[in-house]
């Protein structure tokens, strides 16, 4: 016999079960028999009884006597307003499994009816144990005491409380309430102080003096207003406040000093105080007055305003809520007033039409001095009625400028100052202005070079003293003057820009600044400058001047001859066109039309000397003597390719030996077109025709490399695609 456990069984499922017995013959089985394992069930349970309740908490829980037959997989309590509450509602939960467990609730309304139930989970459902219901705990007024009255003056006392619990409900306002009457609520006076528990200071203003007053404090939550204990007290009683006036000292023709001493304040603050004036006797604060700030003591006065040579009378007040009171009348008289005493400065900083002098105000002669300067003439002792410059007001140092005076002629100046007595004048200055002489003017370089404009200008650091017109001119020759071209840019001194118009397209111009007065016309330095040129198709090319040659500063990008027609352009970039006769085409370089803008264009010598010409009118392409005068004038073969190729390896590949753009003819490493259609030295080498050829197959042309500074002769085939430079 033998007996077997079995497990892992599903609840409430039918099994059929036989033995088995297994030898080296085999195995055999015993009888089948039939059985079926028990359902689960929900849990049992039951719910614990509320305890510790609060306004917005309490306790409950539950015990799980039997876990039907499933794993308890959550338990807990729900509750809610509404009886038999379920998972629904709010709820905690509490882990798993059977037994007793304890649950907070939370988050309640103060004074509600809740109904409460304890819940366990299993595969079988949610079971709930009996009902239990529970009020919370309601919001009552705060607790309170009312602080006792110090700091009592005649229109300010000071109280406060201590709110010792809120009774459930947040403390929103806080303070003190006070009549006149018994039983004070906050209908009557009150303070604000703040909101929640503790201590609390407030202050009680605007109370009449001699007054009895009743004060609670009081503090307000969601339940009501409670108060405090009641309290009494009486308020100051005030007089006029006591004081004497201080003699009169620092008297001048406006201004005197005074003041007073408040011997006592009359049991209320001093809220104004200072002194009073008039020409009449016991002067009152409707008269004229000083305000010397609040408070008892001695304090003193500075009287201003005043006339001088008169009597005045003066009394020191003080104001409380009671009234104003004065000091004992006391009277003086101000200095009389006389002219002011000055003297004239030396001439300084003298210009054509200009200079500088001012003066010293010594005294003002007791009378504020409300003008002062200079004046000039011709004649001597001038006087304020002639020519005058003012400098402000008051005594001290001034200084004044002359304006609009005449070159080179003789002038007599004083200084002068005014007050309430008339005007004053210091000693007679004589001095000359300086003689007009030619101006001085520097020309500012060229630059928005166009085809017929031009822009320039200068700057006149010196007018010599007379009034100059300025600008620039212009000439096809130099050392151009006012009789050629010119244009007017205003006068005066300083820096001036000038547009040049109606200027010839590749044509070189001398300009020089001028400016001129009445003394004559002077010139700044000369600068040359070549305008630019357009090709057939409105392509805008500057112009540089080399010796006495005019070269276009850029490769040709033409597609079209002067006279409009189209140059060759049927074969495509790698067409091989070495069979063709006097094939007339023109390609970008590297086949590509992205290169025209920075490279130009490559032209077969056929295009390149067709008699529509290829230039814009005027300009040609240049014979093989005129390359060879170009390579003189720069010093031979050798160095003649370094100062015309553009410097640095933004477009030449490195090492571009010698390449110093000292002429601006900027020539870039186009390559060249093969006749088969291939494009080669892009970066590398610089070619261009010239209008020779060399011999039945050949034209000549310059070459420039990266590798050195040479401009070299060289026979290049008629259908090859080379640079095209222009010559005036």
């Amino acid at each position: 016999s033998f007996v077997s456990n079995l497990s892992g069984l599903q609840p409430g499922i039918p099994y059929f079960l036989r033995a088995y017995a297994t030898n080296s013959a085999g195995t055999s089985y015993g009888n089948e028999i039939t059985f079926t394992t028990i359902a689960v069930v929900v849990p049992t349970l039951t719910t614990a009884g509320i305890t510790a309740f609060t306004l917005t908490t309490a306790i409950s829980g539950g015990n799980i006597t039997t876990d039907g037959g499933g794993a308890i997989t959550a338990r807990g309590t729900c509750w809610a307003t509404t009886p038999a509450p379920t998972i629904a509602k709010s709820k905690t939960s509490e882990a798993t499994g059977t037994g007793s467990f304890i649950s907070n609730l939370t988050g309640l309304l103060p004074g509600t009816i809740y109904y409460v139930r304890a819940y366990a989970t299993n595969s079988a459902g949610t079971a709930y144990g009996n009902e239990i219901t529970f009020t919370s705990a309601p919001i009552t007024a705060p607790a309170l005491t009312t602080n006792a009255v110090t700091s009592i003056t005649l229109t300010s006392a000071v109280s406060g409380g201590n709110v010792i619990a809120d009774n459930g409900g947040s403390v929103t306002a806080s303070g003190i309430c006070w009549a006149t009457t018994t039983v004070p609520t906050i209908s009557n006076n009150k303070t604000t102080t703040g909101t929640g528990t503790g201590s609390f200071m407030s202050n009680m203003t605007g109370l009449s003096s001699a007054t009895t007053y009743y004060v609670r404090a009081y503090a307000t939550n969601s339940a009501g207003t409670a108060y405090g204990n009641e309290i009494s007290f009486t308020s100051g009683q005030t007089l006029v406040p006591t004081l004497t006036t201080t003699n009169v000292s620092a008297i001048t023709y406006t201004t005197a000093s005074s003041g007073g001493n408040i011997a006592a304040d009359g049991g209320m603050a001093v809220t104004a105080k200072g002194v009073c004036w008039a020409i009449s006797q016991n002067p009152t604060i409707s008269n004229s007055l000083t305000s010397d700030g609040t408070g008892t003591g001695i304090f003193t006065s500075s009287l201003t305003g005043l006339l001088p040579g008169t009597i005045y009378h003066v009394r020191a007040y003080a104001i409380n809520s009671v009234g104003t009171a004065y000091g004992q009348d006391i009277s003086f008289t101000t200095n009389a007033i006389l002219l002011p005493t000055l003297t004239t400065n030396a001439v300084t900083t003298i210009t054509y039409t200009t200079a500088v002098s001012g003066g010293n105000i010594t005294l003002d002669g007791g009378g504020a001095v409300t003008a002062r300067g200079i004046c000039w003439a011709t004649t001597t002792n001038p006087l304020v009625s002639d020519f005058k410059a003012t400098s402000g007001i008051g005594t001290g140092s001034f200084i004044s400028n002359l304006i609009s005076l005449q070159p080179g002629t003789t002038y007599h100046v004083r200084a002068f100052a005014t007050n309430s007595a008339g005007t004053a004048y210091g000693t007679d200055v004589p001095f000359s202005t300086n003689a007009v002489i030619l101006p001085t003017v520097t020309t500012t370089a060229i630059s928005a070079i166009g085809v017929s404009t031009a822009s320039s200008g200068g700057n006149v650091t010196n007018t010599g003293g007379g009034t100059t017109s300025r600008g620039v001119c212009w000439a096809i020759i130099p050392s151009p003057v006012i009789t050629d071209f010119i244009t007017t840019d205003a006068t005066g001194a300083g820096i001036f820009t000038s547009s040049l118009t109606g200027l010839l397209p590749g044509k070189v111009y001398y300009l020089r600044a001028y400016a001129t007065n009445s003394a004559g016309t002077s010139y700044g330095s000369e600068v040359s400058f070549s305008t630019k040129i357009a090709d057939a198709d409105g392509n805008i090319y500057s112009t540089v001047l080399i010796g006495t040659q005019l070269w276009m500063g850029e490769n040709l990008k033409s597609t079209k001859y002067s006279n409009s027609d189209l140059i060759g352009t049927t074969a495509l970039p790698g067409t091989d066109i070495s069979a063709v006769v006097t094939p007339s085409y023109q390609w970008p370089v590297d086949g590509l039309e992205s290169n025209v803008a920075i490279y130009g264009r490559l032209y077969t010598w056929y295009a390149a000397t067709d008699s529509r010409n290829v230039c814009p009118t005027g300009w040609h392409v240049p014979t093989d003597t005129e390359l060879e005068d170009l390579k003189t004038t720069l010093g031979g073969d050798a160095v003649a390719g370094g100062k015309l190729k553009e410097a640095g390896v933004s477009h030449w590949t490195t090492p571009n030996t010698g390449a110093t753009n000292s002429t601006g003819f900027t020539a870039l490493p186009s390559g060249y077109r093969q006749p088969s259609g291939g494009y080669v030295s892009l970066g590398v080498s610089s070619y261009i025709w010239s209008s020779n050829t060399n011999d039945p197959a050949l034209a000549w042309g310059q070459k420039m490399s990266n590798a050195n500074g040479v401009l070299l002769r060289g026979g290049y085939f008629y259908a090859s695609g080379v640079s095209v430079r222009c010559l005036k």
